[in-house]
């Protein structure tokens, strides 16, 4: 665990930190996802760097420790919901980087539609209006479990938690008028 006065890094850089493929493929999932930095994205790289390095280190144990190692790794991974119920081993290695994205909180507090943009899910988080259960919190990377996806609300405290407020209201014609333009979108095929 080492000492709390000494911080280390939780996030491993490109080897190649200069080609412009990896550039334009980060600054892309930064904007899709409403990141701050590339430091988050390198943390969810390395996180998954680290499950996938778990799934190949199984291929060589003996098969009593594999299924006991196997079984921890995708319950965990189920439980994130970064893979599915019928996930195998195998899945683990086929992972990418926007299905962990895809569990962060502010992705999935923008995919509710409990704000306009994703940009401002991340200030509604870090701001103290997002609650999970009963929990405020108020860390935009916060990896949702399946379990807690669906209590995820605005804080009691919080003006937005009423829904006449016009943050709230501007939300619901926003979502009126995308529902509409893909109804358009769906006809027109």
């Amino acid at each position: 665990m080492g000492d709390p006065k000494k911080q280390r890094k939780k996030y491993e850089t490109p080897r190649f930190p200069w080609r412009t493929d990896v550039l334009q493929e980060e600054l892309k999932l930064l904007g899709q996802y409403g990141l701050r930095n590339k430091h988050e994205l390198w943390r969810h790289k390395t996180t998954l760097s680290k499950f996938r390095g778990i799934a190949r280190s199984l291929i060589g144990k003996t098969p009593e420790e594999r299924r006991k190692m196997e079984e921890e790794l995708l319950t965990r991974l189920k439980k994130l919901g970064i893979i599915h119920e019928t996930a195998a081993p195998d899945d683990v290695l086929d992972l990418t980087i926007e299905d962990a994205l895809e569990r962060r909180l502010q992705t999935i507090v923008f995919r509710k539609g409990l704000s306009k943009s994703i940009y401002q899910a991340r200030q509604l988080i870090t701001h103290g209006h997002i609650a999970v259960g009963k929990r405020r919190v108020t860390v935009p990377s916060y990896l949702v479990t399946k379990e807690e996806e669906n209590q995820i609300t605005y804080t009691p405290q919080t003006p937005l938690a009423k829904p006449s407020h016009p943050l709230r209201q501007t939300i619901a014609v926003v979502a009126t008028t995308e529902k509409k333009t893909e109804e358009t979108q769906a006809e027109e095929k």
